[in-house]
C-alpha cells in the first residue's frame, strides 16, 4: 500500500486515535490537551470515530458522585473489538498462533508441538493453517485484521527479513518467514526475534510497563535477551544483539550448536540442566521433570538450577554493566522456578556487575508466561493500529477499495 498524504482532518483523527491508544481511556477535555487540537475539532472527530465504531464511550467509574446537576463527561476508549492483530510464535519445538484485540488481549490462542527446526516449509504451512483457522473460528472479516506479527527463535535481519540461522535454526537458511507467510495468508507480516517480541510484550502489557531501559531474558530451549534502551529495541546491525546464550561460559565446555565451545546455553539452558540430572540418575529427565523436581524441593535439581543461575547471572552482570538497565524481566521455561532461580541470579549480578549499575537494577519474573512472545508479535502490529485505522476511514471517504490490512507489501 502506498500512503496518501493526510489532510488536516485526517491528521486530527490520527492524533486522537494515537492518544487513546497510548493512554487507554480519556475524556474529551483531556484529548484536547493531549492532541493540541481545539475543543470543537476534538468533539467533531470523536463523533466521527464513534460513528465508525473505532472508539466507544466507557462507563464513568470516576468519583462523579455528588455532582449536583449535569451529565458527567463520558470517558472514551478504543473499541477493542473494532479490529484485530494475528500473531504467530515459531519456536524450536512449537508453533503458537493467537488473535489479539486492539488492547492486546488474546481472544484466540493455541499451541501445537512441532519440530520446527528440521521442517521449515511444513512449519510455515502449519502456521498458515492455524491463522486461517483462528480467523474462521472467531468469525473475523479479513478486512478487520490489521496485520500479522511473527516471532521466531532465530536472529532476524532488519534489512531483508532473512534469518541469521546458521547453527541455530539451520534448516531455515535462505528463507524469509515473513514473506512466506504473507504469500500463504494474504496478510502483511512483521517479523522479529522471539526474545525481542517477549521484551516488547512485557513492556507493553507485563512486568516492564512504563520502563525505558530493560532486558528481557528468555530461558527456554535457547537463551536469548530482548533489549530495550531509551525506549527503543536494540537489535544490532544483523539482528544479533541479545544472543547471550552464545556468550562464552566455559572455554573447555561442550560444543554448542553455533559451532563454538562452552556457550552459556551448553551449561545453563534448561536442556543442559536436565542432562546433568540424567547423568547422575541414569534415567531420562525432561524439562517438565526438572521443574517438577525443583518444585518438590529435590536437592540435586535445586543445586543444578543454582549452578546454572550463577552462569546466567554472570552474563547478565555483563549486560548490566554495559547497558545500565533499570529492570531485568525473566521469562521462558525456567522462569517457572520462581525465587529458586531469581535469588541466585540477583546474587551473581550484585557480585559481578559494576556496583552502581547493580544497585539500580531490579530483577523480576515476567507476568505473561508462555504468552509473552506471541503477544509481543501482536504488539508489533498494534503499534501501528492508529495509523491503519485512520487510513481505513480516509480510504472509505475517498472511495478506495484497498484495505490496509490486505496489502501484501512487506513491512519487515
Amino acid at each position: 500500500m502506498i500512503d496518501t498524504p493526510l489532510n488536516l482532518r485526517e491528521v486530527g483523527r490520527l492524533r486522537v486515535l494515537e492518544a487513546l491508544h497510548h493512554v487507554g481511556r480519556s475524556s474529551r477535555a483531556e484529548l484536547t490537551r493531549l492532541t493540541g487540537l481545539s475543543r470543537a475539532t476534538v468533539s467533531s472527530i470523536v463523533a466521527d470515530l464513534l460513528a465508525a465504531g473505532l472508539i466507544r464511550e466507557a462507563p464513568d467509574t470516576s468519583a462523579s458522585r455528588g455532582r449536583p446537576t449535569g451529565r458527567p463527561a463520558q470517558p472514551l476508549t478504543v473499541n477493542a473489538s473494532a479490529a484485530y492483530a494475528v500473531a504467530a510464535d515459531i519456536g524450536h519445538q512449537h508453533v503458537r498462533v493467537a488473535v489479539c484485540d486492539l488492547n492486546g488481549d488474546p481472544i484466540w490462542d493455541t499451541v501445537v508441538a512441532n519440530d520446527t527446526d528440521r521442517a521449515p516449509h511444513e512449519t510455515l504451512d502449519l502456521t498458515a493453517d492455524l491463522i486461517h483457522q483462528a480467523i474462521r473460528e472467531k468469525n473475523i472479516a479479513v478486512g478487520d485484521v490489521l496485520g500479522l506479527g511473527v516471532d521466531i527463535a532465530a536472529p532476524v535481519r532488519a534489512t531483508d527479513g532473512g534469518l541469521e540461522a546458521h547453527g541455530i535454526k539451520s534448516g531455515w537458511m535462505g528463507l524469509r518467514p515473513g514473506r512466506e507467510l504473507e504469500e500463504r495468508t494474504g496478510l502483511t507480516a512483521r517479523l522479529a526475534n522471539d526474545a525481542d517480541a517477549g521484551a516488547l510484550a512485557e513492556r507493553l502489557y507485563g512486568a516492564g510497563r512504563g520502563t525505558s531501559d530493560m532486558v528481557y531474558i528468555r530461558l527456554s530451549t535457547g537463551i536469548g535477551a530482548g533489549i530495550v534502551s531509551g525506549g527503543r529495541p536494540l537489535t544490532g546491525a544483523g539482528g544479533l544483539a541479545g544472543e547471550v546464550g552464545h556468550l562464552l561460559s566455559d572455554p573447555r565446555g561442550d560444543m554448542c550448536r553455533c559451532g563454538n565451545r562452552g556457550c552459556l546455553e551448553t551449561v545453563a539452558g534448561p536442556a543442559a540442566i536436565a542432562k546433568l540430572l540424567e547423568e547422575s540418575r541414569g534415567r531420562r529427565v525432561t524439562v517438565p521433570d526438572l521443574l517438577r523436581l525443583i518444585e518438590e524441593g529435590d536437592r540435586g535439581a535445586i543445586r543444578a538450577l543454582e549452578d546454572a543461575a550463577d552462569h546466567i547471572g554472570i552474563a547478565l552482570a555483563d549486560l548490566v554493566t554495559l547497558l545500565n538497565p533499570e529492570l531485568i524481566v525473566v521469562g521462558g521455561d525456567l522462569a517457572a522456578a520462581g525465587p529458586r532461580l531469581l535469588a541466585p541470579l540477583e546474587r551473581a549480578i550484585r557480585r559481578y556487575a559494576l556496583a552502581p549499575a547493580a544497585d539500580n537494577v531490579t530483577v523480576v519474573p515476567g507476568e505473561l508466561g508462555d504468552q509473552a512472545e506471541v503477544r509481543g508479535a501482536a504488539g508489533m502490529v498494534l503499534a501501528h493500529a492508529p495509523r491503519i485505522l485512520a487510513d481505513r476511514i480516509a480510504s472509505a471517504e475517498r472511495g478506495g477499495d484497498q484495505h490496509p490490512a490486505t496489502s501484501t507489501q512487506s513491512l519487515q
